[in-house]
């Protein structure tokens, strides 16, 4: 299966209420209080936090970590996110692909000699492709976190939207280690099901380059409760704590790097085809 480039829609691009602000204060992102589109961002993790639990994220794992369902190049999996809106980002109501190039031009601005940070920057939602091969955004986008313990506070819409989740009760599952133990490690850690950890597999699998303090930058950019709020330090070992200022680092640019203004893509293909070249060539199994 190869995914079609149909390019963006033009009406997700310009529409009045982004451009009437085209760059935010940091504290006007992540507002999952208020705003336009609250109503849809509040229904994803809904649906998110009722169903994804231990034995759902297992079966995920079974479903796409053998990267089975298709074979294409990076940056056509890159461009396929044309395609796709995330629902679960307050932030923005355009296209993926365009999210992808400022990350990356975010890094490459502070970092312009870290090929791999600026790569890493490209490809880190590209997971969400999943949606595009029919799994429901909830179990695709969206703040990432373990299952198999106790949920923390700092989960987003923690206190209104895991009620009908049934790990919540559980007797083992509910308890602060659950089925873990005192800093066992993250890699020992069952996460929510995502784009985060379906594409640290496929990187895994296909033995890209990449090193590991941009796997951890992958696989954890969307684990906010960790990298942003402190919470689950006590699963943590010391690789861990060692790779978490990188992770808040690549944070700074996934976040802030979101505004209206929106890069010349074709313009900077090449530049990013030969990083892709370097660390994840040719056609991937996905």
């Amino acid at each position: 299966m190869r995914v079609v480039n149909l390019g963006p829609d033009p009406s997700l691009v310009y529409r009045p209420e982004i451009v009437e602000k085209q760059y935010k204060d940091k504290e006007d992102y992540r507002n999952f209080e208020n705003g336009g589109l609250f109503d849809r961002v509040f229904h994803t993790y809904k649906i998110m936090h009722s169903i994804q639990t231990l034995d759902f994220v297992k079966l995920k794992h079974s479903e796409w970590s053998h990267c089975s369902h298709s074979q294409m190049g990076v940056m056509d999996a890159v461009m396929s996110l044309d395609q796709l809106v995330d629902e679960s980002d307050p932030d923005v109501d355009f296209p993926n692909s365009f999210h992808a190039f400022q990350t990356a031009e975010g890094i490459r601005r502070e970092h312009p000699d870290n090929g791999w940070f600026q790569l890493v920057g490209l490809i880190h939602d590209i997971g969400k492709i999943m949606a595009l091969w029919g799994e429901p955004q909830w179990a695709v986008v969206g703040d990432t976190f373990p299952v198999g313990c106790r949920f923390q506070n700092s989960i987003v819409f923690r206190e209104n939207s895991f009620q009908d989740n049934p790990n919540t009760s559980d007797p083992v599952y509910s308890t602060e280690c659950g089925i873990y133990t005192n800093n066992c490690g993250l890699e020992k850690v069952n996460m929510s099901w995502g784009h985060d950890e379906y594409l640290y597999r496929v990187m895994k699998y296909n033995e890209c380059s990449i090193p590991e303090e941009g796997l951890y930058m992958i696989r954890f950019h969307s684990f906010y409760p960790w990298h942003s709020n402190g919470d689950y330090m006590h699963l943590c070992n010391e690789k861990d704590l060692r790779m978490l200022p990188w992770v808040q680092e690549f944070n700074k640019f996934d976040l802030y790097t979101k505004t209206a203004d929106l890069p010349d893509v074709e313009a900077l293909k090449p530049y990013y085809q030969s990083l892709i070249d370097k660390y994840c060539p040719g056609i991937l199994k996905w």
